[in-house]
């Protein structure tokens, strides 16, 4: 078992920034990719960027040049790194770690733009 624990979310006004982790214990596999999704209030959830085993990201097109994404091996952690935000940002972030038929997610934590 994988357990995944988001953290940094918060409420913040429009343009700010806001850095999530999502540190990852247990039984890690060595291969794995991971992502971030949210989901907005009333909405489905979507991915807000998809990280490959191999290193390679790729950013939903409503977050690319605002959002960056980097991982510290040493602690089993990922960082999103969320810049010049905008309302529409507001949402329940999650982190999730899959490989073949391994699939977790962490508990969400909450981000909301407002003035």
């Amino acid at each position: 078992q994988v357990q995944l624990v988001e953290s940094g979310g918060g409420t913040v006004q429009p343009g700010g920034s806001l850095r999530l982790s999502c540190a990852a214990s247990g039984n890690i596999p060595s291969i794995y990719d991971m992502g971030w999704y949210r989901q907005r209030p009333g909405k489905q959830r979507e991915l807000v960027v998809h990280v490959a085993s191999a290193g390679n990201t790729n950013f939903a097109d409503s977050v690319q040049g605002r959002f960056t994404i980097s991982r510290d091996n040493a602690k089993s952690t990922v960082y999103l790194q969320m810049n010049s935000l905008k309302p529409e940002d507001t949402a329940v972030y999650y982190c999730r770690m899959y490989w073949g038929a391994l699939d977790y997610w962490g508990q969400g934590t909450q981000v909301t733009v407002s003035s």
